[in-house]
C-alpha cells in the first residue's frame, strides 16, 4: 500500500495474473498442485491460483464474485457453455468466444427491466473471497475485482455492432442497460469493501492497439459521471479504499478524466498500443495516480529471451517505480505462449 500511496517502497510490489494454461505449467513447474479456479464469467482469470502466485512472490490476492451453485456456468453441449448472464460462449482455443447475447432483440426500455439480471447478493456468490481474506488478508493487500464494470457487460448482453449503433444513436434502452448493469458492479463493489478489500478494480476495455474505440468526447458524456458515480459510492463504504481501473490498449486521452472521478492506479499501461509511453504516463500522471503494468505481454513474455524478459522488466521499473507509485505486472494477464 505503500506503493499506491505514492511513496517509494524497500522493494517494487508484485501483482502478476495468469491464464488457465500457465497456472497449468506452473503448477507442474512448482510441483503446488492444489489451487483454486472459481467459476467467476466476469475475471475468473484475476480472483484464480492464489496458491501459486503467492507462492510467485506476489503482494496483493484478488477475490470477486462468483456464479452461486445456484446458477453456474453449465456446458449446453460439447465446446458450448452459458453463464448466468444468459450468454452463450463457445470454446475456441484457448479462449471462448460470445456466439449469443440474451438482449440482441431489445430495443426498448421496458425490455431491459424486465431481463432478470443477476443478483450481486445470490448466496454463495462471495463463498470464495471470503475464504481468500481470512487465510490470506493479514499479510497481504486485497483487491476487489469488479472489472466489465459497466461498458463491456453492457454490450456482451447486447452485442457489440448493436450496442455501438444504438450507443452512438443515443436510443434510450442503452442507457437503461448500462445503468442496470452498473448497479450490478455497485453491489458487487460494497460487497467486496465490507468483506474487506483494500482496493477495488474497475474496469472496461474502451482501447485498441491504435487508439480508443471509442471517441474521448462520447466517453466523457456517458461514461464519465457513471464512474464518478460508482467510484464515490465505493469510497462512502471506506474513505481509505483505493480505486484501480483497467483498460487494455490505448487511453490516454481519458487518463486525466479518470483521475478527476477518483481513480487511484491506472492498469494495463499496453506499451505497444498509441500513446502508451510508459515513461510519458508517468511523467504526465505520476504525481498524482499509481501506475500497474506496462510489462509488455504481447512481444517480449512471450517470444523475448531472459534477457530480452529482464531488460523489459528493467525498463517499466526505472520508467514507472521512482519516487514509489508503481506496482510490477504484466501489460495483461501472463498468456499461454509464455514459457515458464
Amino acid at each position: 500500500m505503500t506503493a499506491i500511496n505514492l511513496e517509494e517502497p524497500d522493494r517494487v510490489p508484485l501483482f502478476i495474473t495468469i491464464t488457465p494454461q500457465v497456472a497449468e505449467k506452473l503448477s507442474e513447474h512448482l510441483g503446488i498442485t492444489t489451487y483454486t479456479h472459481p467459476d467467476s464469467p466476469l475475471s475468473e482469470n484475476r480472483i484464480s491460483y492464489t496458491e501459486l502466485l503467492t507462492h510467485l512472490g506476489n503482494d496483493i490476492v484478488g477475490i470477486g464474485a462468483c456464479a452461486p451453485e445456484s446458477s453456474p456456468t453449465r456446458e449446453m453441449e460439447e465446446g458450448i457453455l452459458i453463464n448466468e448472464w444468459k450468454i452463450k460462449y463457445r470454446k475456441s482455443g484457448y479462449y471462448t468466444e460470445m456466439i449469443e447475447h440474451p438482449l440482441a432483440r431489445a430495443y426498448s426500455v421496458s425490455e431491459i427491466e424486465d431481463f432478470q439480471l443477476p443478483d450481486p447478493l445470490a448466496p454463495g456468490r462471495f463463498d470464495h473471497a471470503r475464504m481468500i481474506v481470512e487465510k490470506y488478508g493479514r499479510d497481504y493487500a486485497i483487491c476487489g475485482d469488479v472489472e466489465a464494470t459497466i461498458f463491456e457487460t453492457s454490450w456482451y448482453l447486447v452485442g457489440m455492432e448493436k450496442f455501438f449503433i444504438d450507443l452512438a444513436l443515443r436510443k434510450p434502452y442503452v442507457f437503461a442497460l448500462m445503468d442496470r448493469v452498473m448497479n450490478y458492479s455497485l453491489g458487487v463493489g460494497k460487497e467486496l469493501v465490507k468483506l474487506g478489500a483494500d482496493i477495488i478494480w474497475l474496469g472496461d476495455d474502451f482501447g485498441s492497439q491504435q487508439g480508443m474505440i471509442i471517441s474521448p468526447q462520447l466517453w466523457r458524456e456517458v461514461f464519465k459521471e457513471r464512474m464518478r458515480f460508482i467510484i464515490g459510492e465505493l469510497k462512502k463504504k471506506n474513505q481509505d479504499l483505493k480505486i484501480a481501473f483497467h483498460c487494455c490498449g490505448s487511453y490516454f486521452p481519458i487518463m486525466q478524466d479518470l483521475i478527476e472521478v477518483g481513480v487511484d492506479i491506472l492498469n494495463a499501461l499496453q506499451p505497444t498500443a498509441l500513446d502508451m509511453d510508459t515513461k510519458k504516463i508517468k511523467d504526465s500522471f505520476g504525481s498524482k495516480v499509481s501506475l500497474f503494468g506496462a510489462v509488455d505481454t504481447q512481444g517480449v513474455l512471450p517470444f523475448g529471451s531472459l534477457a530480452d524478459i529482464e531488460k523489459e522488466v528493467k525498463r517499466v521499473i526505472t520508467e514507472a517505480a521512482g519516487g514509489g507509485g508503481y506496482i510490477l505486472a504484466g501489460a495483461h494477464n501472463i498468456q499461454p505462449d509464455t514459457s515458464v
